[in-house]
């Protein structure tokens, strides 16, 4: 059974992350990586924080090749991500760059550069466009009674019905959007 389970996640692409901390990646506590690429070749560059959570096929690099036809050599530069971070879907990170803490990375951005503590970045390349702290704050103001949902409104809970998906439309419809645990 364990067998299947790694030859499945390997044909979904997935990475061991037990592997790459053996070869060096460095991860701190309740992260949540999913179905993402941390530079296998040159994971020993890679810091990555507490309570971080990748979207879906984030990509960490911490080398790039693009020299390697021209001059024979290729770039190798550490990638540090702080804590408390989200990384949104299909986003990069490049060599050399470091996150700070308390960042959000909005999805499909390319982080060129370093994003410092406290901020929201979005783009390609990424860019600062708010403090985090003012980011929250909105969403705060969209967040009532009638637009928040509990864990039984997820997939985690067992018995979640076509009764709590219908009532997640409704209400989303309703409000432009739901907020659930």
């Amino acid at each position: 059974m364990k067998i299947l389970k790694k030859t499945l996640a390997r044909l979904r692409g997935e990475q061991d992350i037990n592997k790459l901390v053996s070869r060096g990646l460095k991860i701190g506590k309740n992260c949540h990586l999913g179905n993402c690429t941390i530079d296998p070749s040159h994971c020993f560059h890679i810091t990555i924080g507490d309570n971080v959570t990748f979207g879906p096929r984030v990509h960490v690099l911490a080398h790039d090749a693009s020299t390697k036809v021209f001059l024979g050599y290729t770039r190798v530069a550490n990638v540090t991500i702080g804590s408390n971070v989200f990384v949104g879907a299909h986003s990069i990170v490049l060599p050399g760059v470091t996150i700070g803490d308390n960042v959000i990375i909005g999805a499909g951005s390319i982080v060129t550069r370093d994003i410092p503590s406290n901020s929201v970045a979005v783009g390609a390349p990424a860019k600062v466009v708010k403090q985090l702290s003012d980011f929250l704050d909105s969403k705060r103001k969209e967040m009532s009674d009638s637009n928040m949902f509990g864990e039984e409104y997820t997939f985690r809970n067992a018995g979640f019905s076509s009764i709590h998906r219908d009532r997640l439309v409704k209400t989303c419809e309703a409000n432009g959007c739901i907020y659930v645990e």
